[in-house]
């Protein structure tokens, strides 16, 4: 049987679509903030949650209070969001208008570092998604959604590669160690003692693209087995896994799903949108259901890491849970 959870709204643009209208009987909502589509959020034990402002090219802040700030503008429209194990930001900045298509470091004296605006001389799809092993080093996802223009990455075949790839933080050296195992690499995530890399693979061009979750054999120097390649689930013709993220039971929290369907490539048959609880071998274990499409990431925080923060549409959520996250930042949590 699942659960029940009650989620409590951090952050709520006035204008929201009619494809996202929530019932105020069921959910008393509160505008704290005017965002347009939020992405990427990350906990800092301040209490601050940061998250990314795709649309309107900026990383916000929300501080304990509940009070909204900028906190960077332009972002190079970032998307994906982690804390190193120094406390420094690092962020996937995207394509389109104001993207930088790359990876940077916010320093604590808020000086920017590139880390990663190219591999072997050709520029990223749009990076969208990181996670960090215990050795510091960073994996991160590099799809291309909507315009197909512009892919500088490519196959002996000439065929684009949306990849992951794996950065040393020190040397600055990238590996490119996943190419067309995964079609739409997104979400990411890291496995207790680096076991296993967890990848989301999320296309949305047509009916038959892969919405899928899968796992790597994570090897000791960072590259992956491509023979170790387990699905560990699949949401059909309904929307796939976007930001997800991993408690210390090695739980994957996947954010799927839409309320309703988004012809003629995503169904919202059987897989409504929420944060979908997925086993390590597979098994899915529960879902927390969100009123609001679009559902894209979600990340762990709270003093005892068993609050789950949410990123939908233009809402920033929390949910208490009962397993406590997997965080990089701070050093030694969990």
């Amino acid at each position: 049987m699942l659960k029940r959870h009650t989620l409590l709204l951090l952050i709520l643009s006035v204008s929201a679509s009619p494809r996202e209208h929530i019932s105020a009987a069921e959910h008393p909502l509160k505008p704290e903030g005017r965002v347009a589509f939020t992405e990427g959020p990350a906990w800092h034990p301040s209490g601050n949650v940061y998250f990314s402002d795709i649309e309107n090219n900026r990383i916000m802040r929300r501080d304990p209070s509940g009070k909204i700030h900028t906190y960077r503008t332009p972002s190079g429209r970032a998307n994906g969001l982690m804390f190193d194990s120094q406390g420094r930001l690092i962020a996937c900045e995207g394509h389109r208008e104001g993207g930088n298509r790359r990876v940077t470091r916010t320093e604590l004296d808020g000086s920017i570092t590139i880390l990663t605006d190219n591999f072997n001389g050709h520029l990223y799809n749009s990076p969208n998604d990181l996670a960090i092993d215990s050795k510091g080093f960073i994996y991160f996802t590099d799809p291309r959604y909507r315009e197909r223009k512009g892919m500088e990455i490519v196959d002996a075949d000439n065929q684009p590669i949306e990849g992951v790839y794996r950065l040393d933080p020190e040397s600055l050296e990238v590996t490119q160690i996943i190419t067309h195992e995964v079609a739409r690499p997104n979400g990411i995530a890291i496995s207790s003692n680096d076991k296993y890399l967890i990848v989301a693979d999320n296309a949305n061009d047509n009916p038959g693209d892969n919405r899928k979750l899968w796992r790597f054999n994570l090897n000791p120097d960072g590259t992956v087995d491509p023979d170790s390649q387990k699905l560990l689930f699949d949401w059909g013709t309904d929307r796939g896994p976007d930001g997800i993220c991993i408690d210390i039971n090695d739980t994957i929290y996947a954010t799927a799903g839409f309320n309703h369907p988004n012809p003629p490539a995503q169904t919202a048959d059987q897989y409504k949108a929420g944060v979908y609880l997925i086993s390590i071998e597979g098994e899915h274990l529960d879902t927390i259901p969100v009123p609001m499409d679009l559902i894209t990431n979600c990340t762990f925080g709270g003093p005892d890491l068993k609050t789950l923060y949410i990123t939908a549409g233009h809402t920033l959520w929390s949910t208490p849970v009962e397993t406590p996250g997997k965080l990089h930042w701070p050093k030694g949590a969990r």
